[in-house]
């Protein structure tokens, strides 16, 4: 609380003055994540300013996210550049059904924008980026990224490499292309609810094989592809949505060979490969059948709309080029030219470092908070996976009507019956006193008897 800021350098008006000095002082570690900042009062005073200036700094930085007040307690430099979502229906206080990256104040997104854009602006102007661009992305865009990808993927390639807006677009042109109406496609019998809707609108058929906590069964796979023959088998073998399983090697490569032996063609959603890098995709073993996809949705952010898909060869990058063409033309021009800027720079892998390092600090506060009760996660995952107690079926519906939102089995289900269990956004909270409290929530729900409908 004796941070005194120096503004007597700054031009502006004073109250701005001491915005643009927390702002500098965060960046240059002088100030940090959840340090308590001086009264209001207290800093008028050692600044020999009126107490309206302080106020009207203290509002600015609220409003741009470096700074949060909490009842009681009192001013605090901000743990997140996450604001709170002004859409959310209205009894919703904290939501965690979005499985999204936190944004510590150490990815420093906002200033890592800012300075892109200007450097882009510097060297073509933004408005060449305000055009129609080759579909996929341009040849130097590709190779960036084909560079950049070939740390994981030895194979990636521009020839092979197409860039989508988002794993969304990328999974419906791929089942468009490698399935008809009625035919079928092999998932986990716990998916990511997006394969589902995209499988719905083709009329394509998923049939979800059987897991356990390390991921989708071999034996259960290759049954599925003699069963069905399938056009293709999506999976998610990383940090698996929604139970965080990651396939182990010796699974990874049998499911390789299944694959293989069935003549069939692997989508593998790499959405999470990035936070951990340590397991190597199933692409590597049978590049010549699998459609990979890699986002940076949840390891920097969705709405930058940014994701690569390595094909099997260059005939079915043409493919998708021109599948992506005639659905939605090409990504955005701009957001594409900011990530190639951040992965030429080796900003995107700084970024990603201070999301995977908040995502390990919140699974270990949830680790500590569910102590006692049974789920699956891994170090870097945002989510978890929760058991429910079999006697409240409910507790879901029961969190929603008290205002915290998760996500149940549900909506991840392909064929069968649910099971009791739910999967709890830890990325989504907007810093970890949000995410302390709901936690204290959802832990005094699963403590409650059947017969209970009220948290306490």
């Amino acid at each position: 609380m004796d941070w005194t800021p120096t503004i007597s350098e700054l031009s502006g008006p004073r109250y701005q003055r001491i915005v643009e000095a927390m702002e500098a002082d965060i960046a240059a570690g002088r100030l940090v994540r959840g340090q308590q900042l001086p009264t209001q009062r207290a800093l008028a005073k050692a600044l020999a300013l009126d107490l309206t200036t302080v106020t009207c700094a203290y509002t600015e930085a609220r409003r741009r996210g470096i700074m949060e007040a909490r009842v009681g307690q009192g001013s605090f430099v901000s743990e997140t550049s996450a604001r709170r979502a002004v859409d959310l229906p209205h009894p919703v206080a904290i939501d965690l059904s979005m499985n999204v990256p936190p944004h510590p104040l150490e990815a420093q997104l906002d200033e890592r924008i800012i300075a892109g854009l200007d450097s882009i602006r510097a060297q073509s102007g933004l408005t060449a980026y305000l055009n129609y661009q080759p579909p996929g992305g341009s040849a130097h865009e590709r190779d960036v990224a084909a560079r950049w990808m070939r740390a994981r993927v030895p194979d990636a390639h521009a020839d092979k490499l197409v860039i989508f807006p988002g794993t969304q677009t990328i999974l419906f042109n791929v089942l468009a292309h490698l399935a008809r109406p009625g035919d079928i496609v092999l998932t986990e019998a716990l998916t990511f609810p997006g394969i589902k809707a995209a499988a719905v609108r083709l009329g394509i058929k998923l049939v979800g094989v059987a897991m356990d906590d390390g991921g989708i069964l071999p034996d259960a796979l290759a049954k599925a592809c003699r069963t069905h023959r399938p056009k293709a088998v999506y999976l998610i073998p990383t940090l698996h949505n929604p139970t965080t399983a990651t396939l182990s090697p010796e699974r990874r490569s049998a499911i390789a060979k299944i694959i293989r032996d069935a003549a069939t063609v692997l989508i593998e959603d790499d959405a999470y490969g990035l936070l951990d890098r340590s397991a190597s995709p199933i692409a590597n073993l049978i590049a010549e059948r699998t459609y990979l996809a890699t986002t940076l949705s949840k390891c920097i952010a969705p709405a930058l709309r940014v994701a690569y898909l390595v094909t099997p060869d260059s005939a079915a990058q043409r493919e998708m080029r021109m599948s992506l063409q005639a659905t939605v033309q090409m990504p955005a021009p701009l957001m594409v030219a900011l990530v190639t800027h951040w992965i030429e720079s080796g900003v995107a892998d700084r970024i990603i470092t201070a999301i995977r390092n908040e995502a390990v600090g919140r699974q270990q506060l949830a680790q500590r908070a569910l102590k006692g009760f049974q789920f699956l996660a891994r170090p870097a995952a945002h989510h978890l996976w929760l058991r429910l107690p079999e006697r409240r079926p409910d507790v879901a519906a029961d969190l929603l009507r008290n205002g915290l939102a998760i996500v149940a089995a549900d909506a991840f289900t392909v064929g069968g019956t649910p099971t009791h269990a739910a999967r709890v956004s830890l990325g989504a909270a907007r810093n970890r006193s949000e995410l302390t409290e709901a936690l204290r929530i959802l832990v005094g729900a699963l403590r409650q008897p059947a017969e209970t409908r009220q948290i306490v």
